[in-house]
Formats: structure tokens, C-alpha cells, sequence
């Protein structure tokens, strides 16, 4: 069901919050015979000098949001604070326990499933937040229908279609991905010096130890100097594109799941 849909790209607002009211949800859910709600989780920690704080947020809300443009899914404001604490010697980064996150993620799912939305899809934008995974095997293992989206391979084949040069290992953090989708979504908030900013620490078996203050001075791992608008642009096609088997699994559509 991927080309069809009752929305818009413009209908699905560019902000944070999705412009949806009761009644668009409500006809958007009566055209589908299983319906998908889509929940953006970001953090609020450093990205350097030169991208904002809500960097990973903005990032899972346009992944979400072009989804939302595509498939006939259920779009959920984000979790804006999330488990940032290997970036916490860095002012402004701002953390909740993994046991809190799981709790809101488990509630919102409960919530949607008494309205008649059983299947979620979790669009995480920020790597540390590792209990996103538990949330959706143990969820999937109660017979929910949950997924977390994008896996390393839907980022390995974005970054490939988009021609981005930077490995997945290297581009850990406020690098050459995050930057173009950056300034491709959101350019009037990227400021100056992520030209001149590229630091690689491809070793950083540690971290979960000493955090990321042990690799980086600036919170910069990555090559931003990279990153441009069009590379953002082919790197949210792509991951669209790769959401279409996640939307077949959760629905029924493709065979997987009945």
C-alpha cells in the first residue's frame, strides 16, 4: 500500500508535532485493514559545535514524516529526551533512564492498541538508545506487532545510494549523515564549522565505560565536512523505500505474518 495513500505530503506537517486532527486519523484508519502508527524517538544531547541539541530528534521526525508521506501510517509526535548519559559531560544533554524509556514506549503501545492501532513501528534516531530493541523483541514475543526502524542494513544501503563516503563505523556521531539530513530538512540550523570539524576514533570499544568524552574533545566522531542537502535528500528516499518491507510485515501485506 505504499503509492496510494489519503495523505499528503503536505498534509503531514514540518514541525515536531504532526498536523493531524481526530477526524484524518479516523479516515485514514478506515481505509486500511490493519493500521501502522509510526512513533519518532530521538535524545537531546551534544552534536558539537555546529548542529543543535534536537539533532537526533529532527532526524527520526523526517525519517517519520517521509514515511508518513508514502504509507498510510498513524504519525505520533516524538519521544524528545531519551538515553544520552555517554554524552553527558557536555552541557545541555539531557538523559532518562533506559527503564523509563522502555516504560513509555510499552504505554504508548498499550494506549494505541485500545484505540484499535495495534502494530508500531519505533523510528529511532539516536544509537544509545539500546533498549529499544528489547522493547520490541519482548513486545514481538507477546504476539505484538512492534519493529524498530531503520537496522544497520536500511543505513548501510541509504548511505550507499546516497553516495555518502563515510563508513558506519567511522560516522558515529554529529558526521557526514546527520549533517545532510540536516541540511537537507533543516538548513537554518546547522551553523557554521562543520566544514572544518572532522575527527575520526574508529576504536571505541570503551565507551560504554567512559563515555564519549574518552574520544572526542569537540563530541564530534565522523566527517561532517562531507555532508551536503542532496545527500540528505537520498538518504531519507532510501530509507523510505526500505520501509516498505517493514509496513508488509507489520500489516499482513506481504506474506510474512498472518
Amino acid at each position: 500500500m505504499g503509492g496510494s495513500t489519503t495523505r499528503g505530503a503536505g498534509d503531514v506537517g514540518h514541525g515536531l508535532v504532526p498536523a493531524d486532527t481526530t477526524e484524518d486519523v479516523r479516515r485514514r484508519g478506515a481505509g486500511v485493514a490493519r493500521q501502522v502508527a509510526v512513533l519518532p524517538v530521538g535524545s537531546y544531547e551534544q552534536h558539537g559545535p555546529y548542529l543543535p541539541l534536537a539533532t537526533d530528534t529532527l532526524v527520526a521526525c523526517a525519517v517519520a514524516r517521509e514515511i508518513a508521506a508514502v504509507h498510510p501510517v498513524h504519525l505520533l509526535p516524538p519521544v524528545t529526551i531519551a538515553c544520552s548519559h555517554e554524552h553527558a559531560a557536555w552541557p545541555g544533554t539531557v538523559s532518562i533512564s533506559s527503564v523509563t524509556l522502555h516504560a513509555v514506549v510499552r504505554d504508548v503501545a498499550d494506549s494505541l492498541r485500545r484505540s484499535g492501532v495495534d502494530a508500531l513501528v519505533l523510528v529511532n534516531g539516536h544509537g544509545g538508545n539500546y533498549v529499544l530493541g528489547n522493547v520490541v523483541q519482548e513486545a514481538s514475543a507477546r504476539g505484538e506487532r512492534m519493529a524498530l526502524f531503520p537496522a544497520a542494513e536500511d543505513w548501510e544501503t541509504a548511505r550507499e545510494r546516497a553516495g555518502v563516503a563515510t563508513s558506519l563505523l567511522t560516522d558515529m556521531h554529529a558526521g557526514e549523515i546527520e549533517t545532510s539530513i540536516l541540511l537537507h530538512t533543516h538548513p537554518e540550523w546547522v551553523r557554521p564549522g562543520h566544514e572544518t570539524a572532522d575527527f575520526i576514533a574508529d576504536d571505541r570499544r570503551h565507551l560504554l565505560s567512559l563515555g564519549m568524552s574518552a574520544y572526542t574533545d569537540s563530541g564530534v566522531v565522523g566527517r561532517p565536512s562531507l555532508g551536503s542537502a542532496e545527500k540528505g535528500k537520498a538518504l531519507l528516499a532510501s530509507l523510505v523505500d526500505s520501509f516498505g518491507a517493514y509496513f508488509s510485515l507489520l500489516t499482513g501485506t506481504g506474506g510474512e505474518r498472518g
